[in-house]
């Protein structure tokens, strides 16, 4: 148990040998939820983007794919995260489309009124204080900007309650809990979705 204890709770904030284990099975494991939770993106062209808890960073390369004229900033709490986005996306990096710094989401500190939209996939599980958190969210996006969040959890399925009590510090949440808390942090508008057959929800809020 000790073993299995400590590579799933790699989840939190990954770091060394196993976290790097768990960052390559991040980009693989998530893709389809991860994929499925872009498909609700409203159609727009966004010039900032940013992508926060961005993991090993295939999130950023298929949202740098998506809208070609957009800048993507990455943001993650684990300097190990931070490394492996940077090389996932080193041409991108190179070429000045793609910024990757480590941050916390309790005290974003980038610019204000400055993304189209932000992202966050699998993550907000371990935000801790998620009203506080959402209001950093909403500090740094334009009027009428949007918050996209999925998980791979609805809050009820029970092999993610399962890891809840297995992993410190984690917290999955419902929608109704997520979307409540949205509100709260000054959002106005909140739709959510849920997958036909998997627990997987996404919920897009509007400033």
């Amino acid at each position: 148990m000790g073993l299995f204890k400590n590579y799933v709770s790699q989840t939190r904030k990954p770091e060394g040998a196993l976290g790097k284990v768990m960052i390559a099975g991040m980009n693989s494991g998530h893709a389809k939820m991860a994929d499925w939770g872009m498909s609700h993106l409203p159609k727009c062209r966004p010039s900032q983007i940013a992508e926060l808890g961005c993991g090993g960073g295939r999130n950023i390369a298929e949202l740098l794919k998506k809208y070609p004229d957009a800048h993507v900033t990455g943001i993650d709490y684990s300097p190990l995260s931070v490394q492996k986005s940077a090389e996932y996306n080193q041409p991108a990096v190179a070429s000045g489309r793609c910024t990757i710094q480590e941050g916390n989401v309790q005290n974003l500190l980038l610019p204000e009124n400055q993304f189209d939209f932000a992202t966050a996939f699998e993550t907000v599980y371990f935000w801790g204080n998620l009203e506080n958190a959402f209001r950093q969210v909403h500090k740094i996006l334009k009027p009428d900007g949007f918050f996209l969040i999925v998980n791979e959890s609805d809050g009820h399925d029970d092999a993610s309650l399962k890891f809840e009590q297995i992993i410190d510090g984690m917290k999955c949440y419902t929608a109704e809990q997520i979307a409540d808390s949205l509100k709260k942090a000054g959002f106005s508008r909140c739709q959510s979705a849920h997958h036909p057959e998997k627990p997987w929800i996404v919920l897009l809020a509007e400033k």
